[in-house]
């Protein structure tokens, strides 16, 4: 589904991204202005995809958006914060080119994971909404369980 490239996550960093439930995107305008915001996403081969949904918007197309047609260079970030046990601390990020979806394949494949991981897209009408799906260039991750960090 993500292009077929060779991997670049790690079978760790893999697993604690699908286990996530929310993460970070930071995306920035032709200016390098950014903007950043938690997300929904899933995740296949070496591609990470949020679809936008039917939350209340302005009614201009979001920032998001807006800055991934300007930039698509973009970094997506999750974390596991423990307030009791800091061994416990851990993040991984993943760094990339986005591109929107409008439809296709891909896209209706994405929708697909999406719903099936949140069962609050079920109910949504997802199917004429972009996706976005951020093609995994390199990962950086730690873990205070792990003694550091490790970055490709």
């Amino acid at each position: 589904m993500g292009g077929g490239r060779a991997a670049v996550l790690g079978e760790d960093e893999r697993a604690f991204l699908e286990a996530q439930r929310v993460a970070y995107l930071a995306t920035a305008d032709g200016a390098g202005l950014p903007n950043a915001g938690p997300v929904c996403f899933a995740l296949a081969d070496d591609s990470v995809y949020m679809t936008i949904d039917r939350k209340p918007k302005s009614g201009r197309p979001l920032k998001r958006l807006r800055n991934i047609a300007e930039n698509p260079n973009v970094v997506l970030t999750a974390d596991h914060y423990d307030d009791d046990d800091w061994t416990r601390l851990r993040w991984v990020m993943v760094r990339g080119r986005a591109e929107i979806l409008e439809s296709g394949a891909e896209h209706d494949a994405a929708q697909v994971l999406l719903r099936a991981k949140y069962r609050q897209y079920r109910a949504m009408d997802l199917a004429p909404l972009p996706v976005i799906a951020i093609r995994i260039e390199r990962v950086t991750s730690w873990s205070a369980a792990g003694g550091g960090g490790a970055s490709r």
